[in-house]
């Protein structure tokens, strides 16, 4: 769904600050014979399960065959595509997940936007806001200034975080890239790279 929305920008970070305006865009077309507003401003395929403990909050929209577990808090600005897995404890807040996203078990996902078909292992957060509270740099082979004070992370396609790892302020990953468990994640990760213990990065063969 947010494909349109996401073609305008240079860098995918700058799709942030827009979130919940595409949201409420997008659901002035979305078809009333698939899609139900369980609550005001907060849009359901109707094949999707939702736990009757999760909490969803506006604007949001969940595609089709998503599943959203007991205890999800999904606090708002959240679109979600289709058979996508929100497991129990995870919070959700200005984020778009691509399809086939799985964040399963006890995850944090604050703005930032998760590729198709990534997953976070259980425990993986995004850290979105720094310590001292400064705007968030991108650090690659150039810093690149956001200007933004909240900003999580990017992952490509098929990325696969650890559990228990932390992807700090600011983190891009590269489609088809793994992160080791335990992992502290920052700047700009190649894609189909490995992500070791202590930082290492490493080509995949």
């Amino acid at each position: 769904m947010a494909a349109e929305y996401l073609r305008q920008f240079e860098y995918p970070w700058e799709a942030l600050s827009g979130i919940k305006e595409t949201i409420l865009s997008l659901a002035a077309n979305l078809n009333a014979e698939e899609y139900r507003e369980m609550a005001p401003q907060v849009w359901v395929h109707k094949s999707a399960q939702i736990a009757p403990t999760a909490y969803l909050g506006a604007p949001c929209i969940i595609g089709e065959n998503t599943e959203v577990r007991h205890g999800a808090f999904i606090r708002g600005s959240a679109l979600i595509g289709n058979h996508c897995v929100v497991g129990n404890s995870c919070e959700l807040k200005n984020v778009i997940l691509f399809d086939n996203v799985q964040v399963p078990h006890y995850n944090y996902v604050g703005d930032s936007i998760l590729g198709y078909r990534s997953h976070m292992g259980a425990g993986a957060v995004t850290s979105n806001v720094k310590s001292d509270r400064t705007p968030v740099a991108v650090k690659g082979e150039c810093e690149i200034a956001t200007g933004l004070k909240k900003f999580g992370a990017m992952l490509g396609d098929g990325v696969e975080v650890g559990c228990n790892s932390v992807l700090n302020p600011g983190t891009v990953v590269g489609k088809n890239t793994n992160i080791y468990p335990l992992s502290s994640v920052r700047g700009v990760i190649p894609a189909n790279s490995i992500y070791k213990t202590g930082g290492k990065i490493v080509a995949k063969r």
